[in-house]
């Protein structure tokens, strides 16, 4: 059975806006998913669809087999979530946050301090979690609203925008605990963010999404085997258009290249790159040209016309 069954799922918001336009996905027990996309895309919009939180207008969710709306407390059961805006009490201890949220869910009190020592020392939070949670740093409190989700031993477990407005070098002790997690848990994940590094690192498949819709849904390694091993990029002197067509018409481009502005970025399968930016400059259809491999911002790129990171 799939952790999680999306058909047809929409949401309508007053005044007309669709922040999701009918999204298709499964996803497998034990798989870590994310939807990738910039803000305003959709992604807590189905998360919060997903933890029952929000309505939605049509289409249907299951987790665990549970419908959202038809079964909404044991879709809840099943499930936790870490959301993008903190949750736990400053003024209690890390131990007293852990605490409550366990007995909030049923856990016996000698469970329930069992998990929160082994939860401690998996998210390295030993030494703090007798500590008023206010005194904890920003990825400090990051790992403890983790903890926090994960004291009820969910099934599904959302990640919604984990470390957005953390810097760099918290961001990245977190995603090292958060990788960890899948190596010591069953546990399905869907996480949503619009950091390329995040999906890329931390996902068996990506859906990406735009505008409402899931635009692609594969592998990391698949979306990225689209574009060919490596990529020429070039700034186009005159008309991007007439450039793309000449480009092809000697069999220099394939359908899958895409212009932005100025810039053509031409994915190539069959040819070196030293070769293509060769064969282009003897065209004299470009100024500055250079190669590298394709990232997932050129998968979202050739798909939706923008940059992810301008986007979000």
């Amino acid at each position: 059975m799939n952790a999680i069954e999306v058909s047809k799922l929409r949401k309508t918001y007053p005044g007309g806006v669709e922040a999701v336009k009918g999204i298709d996905f499964e996803v497998a027990a034990g798989e870590v998913f994310a939807l990738l996309g910039p803000n305003g895309a959709g992604k807590s919009t189905t998360v919060g669809m997903l933890t029952t939180t929000i309505e939605p207008t049509a289409g249907s969710a299951c987790l665990a087999g549970f419908d959202v709306e038809t079964d909404p407390l044991a879709a809840r059961r099943a499930s936790s979530v870490v959301f993008q805006e903190s949750v736990v009490d400053r003024s209690l201890t890390g131990r007293r946050n852990l605490d409550i949220h366990a007995r909030l869910w049923g856990v016996e009190p000698g469970e329930a301090q069992s998990r929160i020592d082994d939860l401690a020392a998996t998210l390295g939070l030993t030494d703090l979690i007798d500590r008023p949670a206010g005194t904890y740093s920003g990825g400090e409190r990051r790992r403890l609203e983790i903890g926090r989700a994960l004291v009820s031993r969910p099934r599904v477990l959302f990640l919604d925008e984990p470390t957005v407005g953390l810097d760099p070098r918290i961001r990245a002790e977190l995603l090292e605990v958060i990788a960890s997690l899948r190596n010591r848990t069953e546990m399905t994940v869907l996480l949503t963010t619009h950091y390329l590094d995040e999906a890329e690192r931390l996902s068996d498949r990506v859906a990406i999404i735009h505008t409402g819709r899931i635009v692609a849904l594969d592998t990391p390694a698949a979306l990225l085997a689209q574009l060919g091993r490596q990529l020429v990029e070039l700034r186009v002197e005159g008309e991007v258009s007439s450039a793309l067509a000449r480009l092809r018409e000697n069999g220099l481009a394939g359908d899958d290249a895409f212009a932005v502005g100025s810039r053509l970025t031409v994915p190539l399968h069959d040819t070196s790159s030293g070769d293509a930016i060769a064969s282009i400059h003897r065209l004299g259809v470009a100024g500055a040209i250079s190669a590298r491999e394709p990232t997932l911002d050129d998968v979202y790129l050739r798909l939706t016309g923008d940059s992810l990171a301008r986007a979000a």
